[in-house]
């Protein structure tokens, strides 16, 4: 059973991954490779509307998209957005990353070899993932702007396009621990987590959300050392 008070704290996650930036003009898009197509279609219409001459589709593949991406999360990506009317021009492929570090590494390597100048970057994920895409390209390419964007979906929403709730939280536990931990190993810029938002997070994780979390070689759960 997801409890009433579940619910609240999933949704005080859901809140604080996301940035809430304006979209704006930027010198290139980046889509995010996931389980999430939702992806491809945000970057075409955000390309639509002017937002990005360019878009730049990252990702190899994972265990939870092999099989119905088994070319790629980049390439269907790609393929999505040629076929909602995007000139292959104006779409590049980048099918190596397997995280998210990787994914803005080899996209910034990928434009510097063609020789494209960039200042900012409308870089494009899952909802629950913008922060952790943002703190991470501001930790490995901090030259240029970030601005973040997603599908313009609310939790519940959300959930129905998944059909697992228990999942979708797991996947916010999931991303809010990287957030905690990864800025010690380097991985991505610290961020401010509000005291109610930490609490929201260790009641989930007491309440047995804990699927997606990363564990130490003694199966313990891995914590912040601040």
């Amino acid at each position: 059973m997801i409890s009433t008070q579940d619910w609240a704290d999933t949704q005080r996650l859901w809140d604080y991954h996301q940035m809430s930036h304006t979209p704006r003009p930027c010198s290139v898009a980046i889509g995010l490779g996931s389980h999430d197509l939702g992806v491809a279609d945000t970057a075409v219409d955000l390309y639509r509307r002017g937002m990005a001459p360019l878009l730049v589709f990252t990702g190899a593949t994972s265990p939870t998209t092999r099989e119905r991406m088994p070319r790629g999360e980049a390439v269907h990506y790609s393929e999505r957005a040629i076929e909602l009317g995007v000139p292959d021009s104006a779409v590049m492929v980048e099918p190596r990353a397997r995280n998210t570090g990787e994914n803005i590494r080899f996209s910034r390597d990928l434009l510097a070899e063609a020789g494209i100048e960039v200042s900012s970057v409308l870089l494009i994920s899952k909802p629950y993932e913008e922060r952790r895409a943002y703190a991470t390209a501001r930790k490995l390419w901090p030259e240029v702007e970030i601005v973040s964007a997603s599908s313009p979906l609310t939790l519940q929403d959300y959930v129905d396009s998944i059909g697992d709730a228990r999942m979708v939280i797991d996947m916010l536990v999931g991303a809010l621990q990287r957030l905690l931990i990864y800025p010690e190993q380097g991985f991505m810029i610290s961020q401010t987590v509000d005291p109610e938002v930490l609490a929201s997070y260790e009641r989930l994780c007491r309440g047995g959300f804990t699927s997606r979390l990363l564990r130490d070689a003694d199966g313990q759960i891995l914590t912040s050392t601040n």
